[in-house]
């Protein structure tokens, strides 16, 4: 928001310098941009929040610089002149889409005269980068940045037939703008229409057809509220942004609408002439606003330091707050209409320090607070961010969209179609993404390209899966993408688990997936229940996300592991007494798993078991036989009474021996 240093001072006499104009209302939450002059006036921009649209009008501004320095603010009285003889409506205003507007006035001005505004008047417009054209779209855009609520001034005699219809647009139908280019519309936009065609486009922008120019006599003035859902949809669809919908896709002061409308026409009439004819008022009013308690004693405990309730009385009635009652231990009141954000007591508070000023509590001012503690999820995320930032992996971010052809690349949690966006996010990124690995895979061809060819990336983050007539699905995942091989990123994923303290083994099934390689992608399984799934990308896969490198992928139902983490530290006694190895090689057939064995093993071994590990995975037709294997592993074996002697060990590795050929028709290899 650019304010005219000039302008501003129409309504609030400011003895201070600029500069530290601009410093306290910083301090009150309008940061300062920059201050530049222009023909001997100061451009001042400010950078507005998007919950208080009411200061982004000079009027709204200078209420703020009126109560920092306790000045009076002066308001224009707007006073139109009505014709003698005041005509019966004969204008026809109908609102077909409430939800879309629910007011809108128009007034109409005979007998007006288009000429060129006065120069003290377009030198305002000028400050703020706004090109005079005419005294009466000057005048628009003058209480367009005085107020902050749009209008609209339609040259009534291009207006069929008498008639306005605030109605939802055709799909398919054109809508010509006042920068002469043409849209397209959808079901869903706001136009504004007259007896035959689309003449505005309802808090976005004028039409051509109906624009002011210098042989307009007539004028129809509109001031109206709007959808701000609406509003910033048409704009962000058609890429059609204005100064207008930029206030629209805010929630405007709903009491402004006809202030504004009669300001208008008093200016109007002020630089060109004329009466106003007839006015029409359609729609709803705004429900009465719900009053607010403060209790005083939130003070203190908020903000650590007391404020005497005389000052909190004057600070919240200056901002144009209405007291309804008043006592030693609380304030109640009715926010202004302006102030839409000011909902519950919190916002009292936060108006109450800004004002009274956030420099004024001491640095070490003591604020009671209760300890915190942080959920379950957060610290499983946190000890997943640690293990998997020691394994070499980096956390990645990435949109929530992604290429339609990127989603059905990989969706192994949902086979219903991806939930699609109107407005893409980005070129072509117009699905809900269903999977995280399409993501990460794009990151990685980023990385490539830009010569990292190292590139191990990880995020948690939601999908989005439809579902009939409900509201999507959302499910938390922990993705992996990774250049190393199959075992390897197993190996993060069972350092993971192992991390988590998940006690279920982890098993695997074959997956079909048609972004792995042929008989290189499982599902992964926690004690019956589908943990996730992981693979090597295969060719294809490789060549759809333009990838150079080998790619591997594991994706995991982070639910799963917030449901079977135990996060609580466990202590057991050490033995002091040394382990046994003892390796082991069986010959098994092709289609036994790795993940067979070792679950056959651990539930045989017994309790001296203390760990397992894989070694090797041999396969020669010649020696073993076709379609056969030998597994070759090692067992730690350790007891807490006494060393083991071999014979011991070898009775275990017997037992073991025995379990597998029973269960599996493993044959020990010699």
């Amino acid at each position: 928001m650019i304010v005219s240093w000039d302008w501003l001072h129409q309504y609030v006499e400011l003895d201070a310098p600029p500069a530290e104009v601009v410093r306290r209302l910083l301090l009150a939450g309008l940061n300062h941009e920059e201050t530049t002059e222009i023909n001997g006036d100061l451009a001042i921009d400010l950078e507005v929040t998007s919950n208080r649209p009411d200061c982004l009008g000079h009027i709204g501004v200078a209420r703020e610089a009126a109560v920092l320095f306790n000045q009076e603010l002066r308001l224009p009285n707007p006073q139109i002149q009505l014709a003698a003889a005041a005509e019966r409506p004969t204008t026809q205003v109908r609102i077909d889409c409430p939800a879309l507007c629910p007011r809108y006035t128009a007034r109409i001005l005979r007998g007006v005269k288009v000429r060129p505004s006065p120069i003290w008047f377009a030198r305002h417009l000028q400050t703020l980068g706004l090109a005079p054209i005419n005294n009466v779209v000057d005048v628009t855009n003058y209480v367009l940045m005085e107020s902050g609520q749009p209008l609209h001034a339609f040259d009534f005699a291009k207006i069929h037939g008498g008639q306005i219809f605030v109605r939802e647009a055709q799909a398919g139908e054109t809508f010509l703008a006042i920068n002469h280019k043409a849209y397209r519309l959808e079901q869903g936009m706001c136009v504004i229409a007259d007896a035959d065609r689309p003449v505005a486009l309802g808090g976005v922008m004028g039409g051509a057809d109906t624009e002011v120019g210098m042989q307009t006599v007539d004028l129809l003035i509109e001031a109206a509220s709007f959808s701000p859902m609406s509003v910033r949809a048409t704009a962000r669809k058609l890429n059609l942004h204005s100064d207008s919908s930029y206030r629209f896709e805010r929630l405007l002061d709903p009491e402004g609408v006809d202030w504004s409308s009669r300001r208008c026409c008093q200016l109007i009439q002020e630089f060109a002439g004329g009466e106003v004819t007839e006015f029409i008022d359609v729609g709803s009013r705004p429900a009465p606003r719900t009053p607010i308690v403060l209790r005083l004693s939130q003070l203190p405990r908020i903000l650590g330091i007391e404020i005497p309730v005389e000052r909190v009385r004057q600070i919240l009635t200056a901002l144009g707050n209405r007291e309804v009652a008043a006592s030693p231990q609380q304030v109640e009141v009715i926010p202004p209409s302006w102030r839409q954000d000011l909902t519950r007591e919190i916002d009292l508070i936060e108006e109450v320090a800004r004002i009274h000023g956030y420099d004024q509590i001491p640095e070490d001012v003591r604020v009671p607070m209760a300890p915190s503690q942080r959920s379950l999820r957060d610290r499983v995320l946190a000890k997943a961010r640690t293990v998997l930032a020691a394994a070499g992996f980096d956390e990645a971010l990435t949109l929530s969209v992604v290429e339609g052809d990127w989603s059905e690349a990989f969706s192994p949690w949902s086979k219903e179609p991806a939930l699609a966006l109107q407005t893409p996010i980005l070129r072509r990124a117009d699905a809900l993404r269903r999977s995280l690995a399409p993501s990460l895979l794009g990151a990685r061809k980023t990385n490539e390209s830009l010569s990292n060819t190292h590139c191990e990336l990880f995020e948690t983050a939601k999908i989005y899966l439809a579902r009939d007539a409900q509201l999507p699905e959302e499910k938390l995942l922990l993705s992996l993408v990774s250049s190393r091989d199959y075992g390897e990123l197993k190996g993060v994923v069972e350092a993971l688990l192992a991390a988590l303290h998940v006690s279920m083994p982890l098993e695997v099934q074959d997956s079909r997936q048609a972004l792995f390689a042929p008989g290189q992608g499982v599902e992964l399984m926690l004690g019956g229940e589908r943990l996730g799934f992981l693979g090597e990308v295969s060719a294809m896969g490789l060549k759809r996300f333009e990838l150079r490198g080998r790619a591997t992928i594991a994706e995991l139902d982070f639910g799963v592991l917030e449901r079977l983490a135990r996060l609580m530290p466990q202590a057991a006694e050490l033995s002091p007494y040394p382990p046994v190895t003892r390796d082991v090689n069986l010959v098994v057939e092709e289609r036994v798993r790795w993940s067979q064995i070792a679950a056959t093993v651990q539930a045989s071994a017994g309790p001296l078991l203390e760990s397992l590990a894989y070694l090797d995975t041999y396969r020669d037709p010649q020696r073993l036989g076709p379609g056969q294997k030998s597994l070759l592993f090692s067992l730690l074996l350790r007891s807490a009474s006494g060393t083991l002697t071999n014979e011991e060990a070898d009775a275990i590795r017997t037992q073991v021996v025995a379990a597998c050929a029973t269960r599996h028709a493993a044959q020990l290899r010699a």
